[in-house]
């Protein structure tokens, strides 16, 4: 049997699953562009991460999102990966 580390607790784990997910954006100043921001609910509400994105990030994004039955998130590479491809 492997030696697994021990204990396996909730910052112990790198990559979640994508339960929920909300776009929002946030005025700048006056005359100044706004700000987009994808929030990231993994694993049923274990773990949140923000991000802050372009204008084209969040379109693409939305796109993979819509298209996508499942993602994950690597929280140490700070990477969003879409579904999974049978070969």
């Amino acid at each position: 049997m492997p030696h697994v580390k021990q204990p396996v607790t909730e910052d112990s784990i790198k990559v979640r699953q994508l339960s929920h997910y909300q776009f929002s954006w946030v005025a700048g100043d006056a005359g100044k562009d706004g700000t987009y921001t994808l929030q990231l609910v993994l694993d049923n509400g274990a773990w949140e991460e923000v991000l802050t994105l372009s204008p084209d990030d969040a379109d693409n994004l939305q796109d993979l999102l819509s298209a996508s039955t499942t993602a994950h998130y690597d929280i140490e590479r700070r990477t969003l990966m879409f579904g999974t491809t049978p070969i």
